[in-house]
């Protein structure tokens, strides 16, 4: 099984890759990972490579079978990356109550590759990112692929934490999470992770 954790964010400089390798640091730490008899690889998937144009595909994606269909090659190594992956776990932060256009664009090139496919949200930002959560979750819904109840929203825990955040400095996630996150939120990792793992199991079910 391989999970894909996506990097949501483009802007320069930025903290989303921080925040993404934290939560691969958290799961992988936890209970949950460690109790599990097949263990899943976990991805990182940084949009930012992939230097997607604004959606510029002559086909609607819900129409297109075969990813040789698609007019352009970036197109088309998306998708077959996409098509990697099990499930996902998205790492966005929130712009003006959503999340950024990037990863709306880096959605909407593809439809089959993510249908059917559990996946999860980690939010951060102010109050935890959670309208960029809640219009991701709803995305995601749009694309049938199915979200997990739980949901992860990090919040900055002062002023000095969200600076270092903003100018993409370190924030010694790995070392000391709870300088940066609340406890309970950043326990809701190993909660939501669970729940993934559980979608990911009954979809491997007969």
């Amino acid at each position: 099984m391989l999970i894909g954790v996506v990097i949501g964010s483009t802007r320069k400089p930025r903290c989303c890759p921080q925040i993404a390798e934290f939560i691969v640091h958290t799961i992988k730490n936890s209970l949950t990972y460690k109790q599990l008899e097949e263990k899943p690889e976990l991805r990182l998937v940084d949009i930012d490579d992939w230097n997607l144009p604004l959606y510029n595909e002559s086909k609607i994606p819900s129409q297109v079978q075969n990813y040789q269909d698609y007019d352009h090659e970036h197109t088309r190594q998306w998708s077959l990356e996409i098509q990697k992956y099990n499930a996902f776990i998205f790492v966005a932060p929130q712009y003006n109550w959503g999340y950024p256009a990037a990863l709306k664009n880096a959605l909407d090139y593809l439809f089959n590759e993510w249908r059917a496919k559990p996946a999860a949200v980690v939010s951060y930002g102010g109050h935890g990112g959670i309208k960029c959560s809640e219009q991701l979750r709803v995305v995601l819904q749009g694309l049938r692929m199915i979200p997990t109840e739980n949901k992860v929203l990090l919040s900055f825990a002062d002023r000095s934490v969200l600076t270092k955040a903003t100018i993409g400095s370190p924030m010694n996630l790995l070392e000391s999470p709870e300088s940066s996150f609340a406890a309970e939120e950043v326990a809701q990792i190993e909660t939501t992770f669970s729940e993934l793992c559980q979608l990911m199991k009954k979809k491997t079910e007969p």
